[in-house]
């Protein structure tokens, strides 16, 4: 069987989708599903694209990304978040997806098994299988604040464990790891010689505590970074992701892969993450903490059961009966559009995303609310 008979296309498009078509109609619809800012791209980065394309950037680059960009990340990275990666050791992907997609390529032999804590992205198992490895999913606990214990994970550990993959701050929950847990990860993963890939891509959005990367309690060899501009930066339709490692074995076959998958990404959006690396987020963040304050006041009004959000934009709450048919429902009787916990391997919980904007938020939740009256 080909590993695309085995998945399904992603359930937070699939819903988008469907509201968008509802919006074209004309309908009212209050859109909670994909996790995209809804701010535009920062002018100067913006401008810094119409620069390149005005220059005649438009050739091919090195397909690991141009060196001036690779720097500007090198450079960001230490200075920002204290993680230090040289140039060479960076491959510029199109967006996160191709980034985490290259890195399981990479390190993946047929039924190799990559260890994920649900609830997860729903990306994630579809991209495993693909490669040709094998997901093993940790099914961690609403009452643990959806933190993986020590018994849970090594239970999952086999002979044929590859990798364990780490997100956090986590989507679609919001949570952030601990560093007990991250040293805990860590310390299992160092000790069995067990890869760790460590998706970043919201390190930038925390709102409470500070984020801890999973670089420095890995070991060098046996870490690959991932991280993105799309969520930092409002910049998801650029497609600009990389991939980070020391391990110059894994760093040289991601390489491969990119300049075989797809040679560079786009080459004017990589003038525009050059100036990104050099741009002001903070203000954008504020805005996310202030929405975050909105959407819990609602949240707890109504006594929904979720771990709160340190990080990301989104509230996973728990919902009683199927979730899938609570979101259909909702969509249908309320026109507000929210994505199933089934989709990220956690059914009885619903997802809202709350990149859009406080008055967006208000009226969603209100509906809500009425909807929850009326289930009632």
């Amino acid at each position: 069987m080909h590993p695309t008979e085995c998945i399904a296309p992603s359930k937070t498009l699939e819903i988008d989708a469907l509201a968008k078509k509802l919006l074209s109609e004309g309908k009212d619809v209050i859109n909670f599903t994909v996790g995209e800012p809804d701010f535009p791209t920062p002018k100067n980065i913006v401008d810094k694209a119409i620069e390149a394309l005005q220059k005649g950037f438009t050739k091919y680059t090195d397909s690991n990304g141009i060196p001036q960009l690779r720097e500007a990340i090198s450079k960001y990275l230490k200075e920002k978040k204290g993680v230090s990666y040289s140039p060479d050791e960076i491959v510029v992907s199109n967006g996160g997806k191709q980034a985490l997609f290259n890195a399981f390529s990479a390190i993946l032999e047929e039924n190799d098994e990559v260890v994920m804590f649900a609830p997860l992205w729903v990306s994630y198992v579809p991209q495993v299988l693909l490669a040709r490895g094998k997901p093993v999913i940790v099914r961690t606990r609403f009452e643990n604040g959806f933190v993986p214990t020590k018994e849970e994970i090594i239970s999952h550990i086999t002979e044929r464990t590859k990798a364990i993959l780490v997100n956090s701050p986590n989507n679609p929950t919001g949570g952030i790891y601990d560093k007990e847990t991250l040293e805990l990860i860590a310390t299992i993963a160092n000790e069995r010689n067990i890869f760790v890939i460590s998706d970043e891509v919201y390190d930038d959005l925390v709102y409470e505590g500070k984020h801890i990367s999973m670089y420095g309690l890995v070991k060098d060899e046996l870490l690959i970074y991932v991280n993105a501009f799309s969520k930092s930066h409002a910049m998801t339709g650029w497609r600009v992701g990389y991939t980070a490692t020391k391990n110059k074995e894994i760093k040289k076959r991601i390489s491969k892969i990119q300049s075989h998958v797809s040679s560079n990404i786009n080459t004017p959006a990589q003038y525009a993450a050059i100036e990104a690396c050099n741009t002001d987020n903070a203000s954008m963040i504020e805005e996310f903490k202030k929405r975050r304050e909105v959407i819990l006041r609602f949240a707890k009004d109504y006594g929904l059961e979720f771990v709160e959000p340190k990080g990301a934009f989104y509230l996973f709450f728990k919902v009683n009966g199927n979730d899938e048919e609570f979101c259909r429902q909702l969509l249908s009787e309320k026109l507000v559009a929210t994505v199933p916990g089934s989709a990220f391997e956690m059914p009885g919980f619903v997802r809202i995303s709350f990149a859009t904007s406080v008055e967006k938020i208000e009226e969603g939740m209100r509906r809500l609310g009425e909807f929850i009256k009326q289930q009632a």
